[in-house]
């Protein structure tokens, strides 16, 4: 008779990881399936373009690389990852941005000081109003933070809210209560456009605020540009080795405390007898049974897929299909380069390469590439987030050439004017490189090699549905106790004993683990509460 786990966690992506590694501190077995031939899903470091000249190849991320959110939870600390290898570099300054035609770089430091003297090259106005903005939505972000940790009921956001409150102090200084809903609510770009004047200070935290997904105009994402408040207290890192470094630490982990991971072993179908999930059954035909079953795979795909309509509610099944997951947002290209770009504003600065180098002249660039997103196309001139992280970890390229990271917006999943992903995607890729050249000329040329992911790419290696990084839109209907489905928000379904543990959960997508850690106490609460189910 094959053995039972306590728990199978479909996907090794960092939140599935994360659930699975809480369990089995627990004492539960545990048995993580991933599809893939490799563990880690879109936090993973592979290494590629070994040649002749670099016969060791380069470290290359495959999906994300810089790593904030997660220094805001406890799960690090609580999963001991350091003892596995897990080793953190400090990005200071976190972002860079060079100021295009004048010999100048913003730098964003941890230190708030540090950074207002940068801003204040630039504006000594809007360097006193840095000082002023990260104050107010520090005060707002630590209580939201609370928020981002348990289930999101609307009991346990306003009671998380109000220990804050206690805790920390007024979320509003006196007087400020109804002009702070007001930013809450806003765009981001109207809460930038409210504090600053600058149009290189404006263009750099609207561009960093716009990774989350929705464009500036949005209402309602005002906190996607307040989180930045909180950039400042963790700041921002890269594991030793790469991205996928944090995966292989949850991976050692699990295994030290009993866990079990499978690669190469796509779960198909969830099994269902009744309304209860008793385990999985992988391509080829074998099945594990278990007492509980978490999905780190995308909602649509656990639930219209790897359930089936068959096993749901009607109205459950309308809301699933009707999740906004977007149209795909961004594309991303992993270069091997002979060099690092000597940007023109400042060829020799000592910090520009420590962090992300927001490569997006101003606001009217970016709304162009907005534009062509929205038209179905991809951008003439992509807005683009360069990341040259082998400057400050050395075991990412051979000696003599660096990692280029380009991330670029807005790049459409389904594409108009018959044009197809398949077709575009090395033109497209050129159009970003290219970008990197007009900003820094010595990189004409010092290409190597390059690895290429278009959203379709993106999809397909990761089952991000229409290479939305994000899984769905983080959009406010689509935020809190509306992600991904109201009836879903929990990390509960309504088939008994399934659990979701994915970005698609609340608080969403990033390199956060907070899906993970969240799922993992819902879970843990019902592995004690019953013996047998």
């Amino acid at each position: 008779m094959s053995k039972t786990y306590d728990a199978i966690v479909i996907g090794s992506g960092h939140n599935g990881l994360t659930t699975a590694c809480y369990l089995a501190k627990a004492g539960f077995s545990v048995l993580v399936l991933e599809r893939r031939d490799t563990i880690g899903g879109a936090v993973c470091t592979e290494t590629m373009f070994k040649s002749e000249t670099y016969p060791e190849g380069f470290r290359m991320d495959v999906g994300s690389s810089a790593h904030f959110m997660i220094h805001q939870t406890p799960v690090i600390q609580d999963l001991e990852l350091e003892k596995y290898g897990l080793e953190y570099i400090e990005m200071d300054p976190f972002m860079s941005f060079p100021v295009p035609g004048e010999q100048k770089v913003i730098h964003f430091h941890r230190s708030v000081e540090k950074t207002m003297a940068s801003i204040a090259q630039v504006s000594e106005k809007d360097a006193a109003a840095y000082r002023e903005f990260i104050d107010f939505w520090k005060r707002i972000n630590r209580g939201v933070l609370k928020t981002f940790l348990v289930p999101p009921t609307t009991k346990n956001i306003f009671s998380e809210m109000a220990r804050g409150q206690i805790r920390d102090g007024s979320m509003f200084a006196k007087g400020e209560q109804v002009t702070g809903l007001q930013q809450i609510f806003a765009s981001y770009e109207q809460v930038v456009n409210r504090y600053f004047e600058n149009e290189s200070v404006k263009t750099a935290l609207i561009w960093m605020a716009a990774q989350s997904g929705p464009p500036p105009d949005q209402s309602a994402t005002g906190p996607f540009v307040g989180w930045q408040a909180m950039l400042h207290e963790s700041g921002g890192k890269r594991p030793r080795g790469g991205s996928g470094m944090l995966t292989q630490a949850m991976a050692q982990m699990l295994k030290a405390h009993g866990g079990e991971i499978r690669s190469d072993s796509p779960v198909e179908k969830i099994l269902i007898s009744g309304k209860r999930a008793h385990g999985v059954r992988i391509k080829g035909g074998e099945e594990f049974q278990s007492r509980v079953v978490i999905s780190n795979a995308h909602v649509q795909t656990t639930m219209l897929k790897m359930v089936g309509p068959e096993h749901l509610p009607p109205d459950t099944i309308r809301n699933v299909e009707n999740i906004n997951v977007g149209n795909g947002f961004g594309m991303v290209i992993r270069c091997a380069v002979k060099e690092l770009p000597k940007y023109t504003s400042c060829p020799d600065d000592p910090y520009i390469h420590n962090g992300l180098q927001m490569l997006c002249p101003d606001m009217a660039y970016m709304k162009r590439a907005i534009g062509n997103y929205y038209k179905g196309l991809p951008p003439e001139k992509p807005a683009v987030v360069a990341m040259t992280f082998s400057n400050i970890d050395n075991t990412l390229a051979p000696e003599g050439a660096h990692t280029l990271f380009l991330w670029a917006q807005w790049h459409p999943y389904e594409l108009q004017n018959d044009l197809e992903w398949d077709r575009i995607r090395v033109e497209e890729a050129q159009k970003i490189y290219d970008v990197v050249v007009d900003y820094a000329p010595n990189m004409k040329g010092k290409l190597i090699d390059w690895y290429i992911q278009t959203p379709l790419d993106i999809e397909r290696k990761h089952g991000l549905l229409k290479g939305n990084v994000m899984h769905v839109e983080m959009t406010f209907d689509q935020m809190f106790m509306f992600r991904p489905t109201p009836e879903l928000s929990r990390y509960e379904t309504p088939v008994q004993n399934l659990y979701l543990s994915s970005a698609s959960c609340h608080p969403g997508g990033g390199v956060f683990a907070a899906a993970g850690h969240n799922a993992a106490h819902v879970v843990l609460k019902a592995l004690k509460k019953k013996k047998w189910f």
